[in-house]
């Protein structure tokens, strides 16, 4: 059983999509959660359908939902960083990378999840999960904990090969809805096609969304031998 799982995402929302369903397995199990979220997604382009947000007003809105999936997922304890969305690979990485470390040193996770560096599609993506990756790094190899690293890029897996963490998170997959409609203005867009998959089952259905009701994945991240 873990001892605590932080997670380290640049989004709101990206706790939910891509790990929902495995944060809210460990939060039920009654292992403590704490979530690291690098922006307010403010320029995320979804502002409701129909239409309740505008660029001024969508920081505080998709606070506002943040905070509610949070509390839909069970996790106990949110960081917000603060940082502009769609910039992180843009700030100085060093002052990013010691406040992850002194995170990492506060909460002393046994596990971490996070994007793969390199094949997270976004650049926030990306530039976050290094960052987290690099602040792990810099702990004693006895003392880091394992790192679940999710990749969805096109091809990630011709370079990474098929992930080894497949978690079947069907017993959860109330809860995550719960949390994807507590981002509406980022889900409303599609989340008509879930419910319709969900009704007529339709598990072959090129725009197939249930699987992210299923299972999610990951790749356990390997570093570098000294």
């Amino acid at each position: 059983m873990e001892q605590h799982v932080l997670v380290v995402f640049p989004h709101p929302d990206d706790e939910t999509f891509g790990s929902g369903g495995t944060i809210a397995k460990f939060a039920k199990s009654g292992v403590p959660v704490t979530y690291v979220c690098g922006t307010l997604g403010q320029m995320g382009r979804n502002m409701g359908k129909p239409f309740f947000a505008t660029r001024e007003s969508l920081p505080s809105i998709r606070e506002a939902e943040l905070e509610e999936a949070c509390q839909a997922l069970g996790i106990q304890h949110l960081i917000k960083l603060g940082l502009r969305d769609k910039t992180i690979e843009f700030e100085d990485p060093e002052l990013l990378i010691n406040k992850i470390e002194q995170i990492l040193q506060e909460v002393r996770p046994s596990l971490v999840l996070t994007h793969y560096p390199g094949h997270a599609v976004h650049p926030d993506h990306n530039a976050l999960g290094d960052i987290t990756i690099r602040a792990i790094s810099r702990l004693p190899v006895q003392k880091r904990p394992i790192v679940y690293a999710h990749a969805f890029a096109r091809d990630c897996q011709n370079g990474l090969g098929p992930p080894d963490i497949v978690n079947d998170i069907s017993a959860m997959s109330e809860v995550k809805l719960a949390a994807i409609r507590a981002h509406r203005s980022q889900s409303q867009v599609f989340f008509p096609h879930i419910a319709d998959e969900q009704v007529k089952k339709k598990q072959s259905s090129k725009n197939s969304f249930s699987h992210m009701l299923e299972r999610e994945s990951f790749w356990t991240y390997r570093f570098p031998l000294i």
